[in-house]
């Protein structure tokens, strides 16, 4: 055992010595790519929110063109209409209407922009928008079918102060934790912030598409928030989880060899269990065998010699009866295969029954047997055949840890809802510690007082189990050299069903 221990911690310090060395390997390899990773995902974070602002614009250039156009279906447009056009869509500051041959529509007395030189003619064919810079400011120039049928030029001045309240504020805006998201201009001047810039410094810009040519967008994170941070968080991330493996692990191992010792001690058990059967059939048989012979050979003097040889061989086999049917009742509760008829059944003549079959070994022994059974007692829901090998086995228990007090009670009564069937001797008792112990199979109290009393170890684990199957229980109150009082509750039959076939 002791070899095998160093084995197994050998082998917990070797897999501890490399988690150590991989959970440092991983550490230097995170402080390596922590800030490349991180730049990354800030460039695809920035990425995205370019083109959710820019989708954001063009789609409200796309319903202002929209309504533009149903304005213009109008052969004659009223200037007040187009004026009320330019209230209702703030993202534009300034909107002009040219026709093909390059005549002002709109604003009445407007002069021709300069812009109209860049439009192509293909344009003019096809229909068609692009975004132009004048000056610093962007301009949409689109065109549409006009009042008349024909091609009309809509330069529609973009508003920067509604860009910034309309569609930056509402798109860039509520972004969680530390970082900041600026739009800056040409010059690098924030344009708009979804939080204070103070005690930050910028990590990287992207800039938008078409619709904003000369803006950017830019991620600022505040001071003390970088890859290295993340990293040291990782770091104790890591080493909390290698504390708690350790705990695992230790817990295993003591998990393990707790379950490592109760399967010796199992072992242990079941070979004395072996040991006391062969013994305990062993004895009988001897007997069996040797007032058989005595028979046989003639050697009985008298009747009175035979009829006492014939009653100790039929209460050895009743005996290996009992240690047979507890074997075999064992193996059928082990296997799941054991089966109990259950019905109601007077309690009284069972208890009779089993008395009988000890009425010798009681006598021989000098016991002093109190029977009281309660007049009224009703019928209780049992399997008969069940019940009394429990009994017996509690009698026989009384006979063998009985020592100079030799008394034995038996008594029946109702208690509410049960049956209670007590068996009750002065024997030598059982410790407070181990009452709950002796009902577990093959445990028997290691005391100097049972070291020389024989048994299998299954007895009590039988008589509980045929308790619970029954749907009772089993108690027992007990003081070391005072004698122990085992009780069964059993179910009263009055107005309950009956179940066959009960496991």
């Amino acid at each position: 055992m002791s070899r095998a221990r160093l084995l197994i911690f050998g082998a917990v310090l070797v897999a501890t010595v490399v988690l150590a060395v991989l959970g440092y390997v991983s550490l230097r390899q995170w402080q390596a790519s922590a800030e490349l990773l991180f730049r990354e995902q800030s460039r695809d974070m920035l990425t995205m929110a370019a083109e959710k602002a820019e989708m954001a614009i063009l789609k409200s250039e796309e319903e202002s063109l929209a309504s533009l156009q149903v304005l213009l279906m109008d052969p004659a447009p009223r200037p007040e209409a187009l004026d009320e056009w330019s209230g209702r869509n703030p993202i534009f500051d300034s909107l002009t209407l040219i026709d093909r041959q390059g005549q002002v529509l709109y604003p009445p007395g407007g002069g021709q922009p300069a812009l109209l030189r860049e439009i192509p003619q293909g344009v003019w064919d096809r229909g068609g928008r692009r975004h132009l810079l004048v000056g610093d400011q962007v301009v949409l120039a689109a065109v549409i079918p006009g009042p008349a049928g024909g091609p009309v030029l809509a330069v529609l001045g973009r508003s920067g102060e509604a860009v910034k309240r309309d569609v930056l504020a509402k798109t860039l805006g509520g972004l969680e934790g530390s970082s900041v998201l600026a739009v800056l201009d040409a010059q690098g001047e924030a344009v708009y912030t979804s939080g204070s810039l103070d005690r930050t410094h910028r990590v990287l810009t992207v800039a938008f598409g078409e619709a904003m040519p000369t803006w950017r967008v830019a991620l600022y994170q505040a001071e003390g928030a970088s890859p290295r941070g993340d990293v040291r968080r990782q770091a104790m991330l890591f080493m909390a989880a290698f504390c708690l493996l350790l705990v695992v692990i230790a817990l295993g191992l003591g998990a393990t060899y707790r379950v490592v010792k109760r399967e010796s001690e199992m072992a242990r058990l079941k070979s004395d269990f072996v040991a006391n059967v062969s013994h305990d059939l062993k004895t009988p048989l001897s007997l069996i065998r040797m007032f058989g012979e005595t028979l046989e050979l003639g050697r009985a003097p008298d009747e009175a010699t035979r009829r006492e040889y014939y009653a100790v061989i039929t209460r050895e086999s009743e005996r290996l009866t009992r240690l047979i049917d507890n074997v075999l009742d064992f193996s059928r509760i082990e296997g799941g295969r054991q089966r109990y008829e259950v019905g109601p059944h007077p309690v009284e003549p069972l208890i009779h029954e089993v008395l009988d079959a000890f009425r010798y070994p009681l006598a021989q022994r000098g016991f002093k047997l109190d029977v009281t059974v309660a007049p009224d007692l009703p019928d209780a829901l049992v399997d008969p055949d069940a019940i009394k090998q429990a009994l017996a086995n509690l009698v026989d228990n009384a006979l063998k840890y009985s020592t100079e007090r030799r008394r034995l009670g038996i008594g029946a009564r109702r208690e509410g809802e049960w049956v209670v069937i007590e068996v009750a001797d002065e024997g030598i008792g059982i410790p407070a510690g181990e009452t709950e112990r002796i009902f577990e199979k093959f445990y028997r109290i290691g005391r100097s007082e049972t070291q020389g009393t024989r048994g299998s170890g299954v007895g009590l684990a039988l008589v509980k189990h045929i308790a619970e199957a029954h749907g009772g229980r089993v108690s027992v109150e007990s003081r070391p050299g005072q004698g122990s009082r085992f009780a069964l509750f059993l179910p009263v039959a009055e107005d309950r069903p009956v179940a066959e076939g009960r496991p």
